[in-house]
């Protein structure tokens, strides 16, 4: 069975996005280049990337679809959301037709993001 173990999300300021990742997720994450910053998120690396600080001659562009994160506590994360700086991010925590409680958001450099009560996680 395959196992995804990274995603990259594409940043233009490797400081601010792992200021912004660190508060949003609770957790510190470890720099592993002057471009990279990586949180273990359950087994899954989540990549911060910065062409730029890693001497790419590219720019970083965001993603065009949602990075999705399950948590323990969605009220907790939904306040740090709102104290991390995010680019947009919903009025209020939301239950899905579908049955998932979240809440959707777009960090500091565009990439869309969603946060999900682990509880209530629907994989079909």
């Amino acid at each position: 069975m395959p196992k995804l173990f990274r995603v990259i999300l594409p940043v233009s300021d490797i400081g601010l996005a792992e200021r912004f990742y660190s508060q949003l997720l609770g957790i510190q994450g470890k720099r592993i280049s002057p471009g990279r910053h990586y949180f273990d998120c359950d087994g899954t690396i989540l990549a911060c990337f910065d062409p730029k600080a890693d001497g790419d001659k590219f720019e970083a562009k965001p993603n065009p679809d949602h990075v999705y994160f399950a948590v323990k506590n969605l009220d907790a994360a939904f306040v740090r959301a709102g104290k991390a700086g995010c680019q947009w991010i919903e009025e209020k925590i939301q239950t899905r037709p579908w049955g998932e409680r979240s809440f959707y958001a777009k960090d500091p450099f565009g990439n869309p993001i969603c946060v999900v009560d682990e509880k209530t996680v629907f994989i079909g």
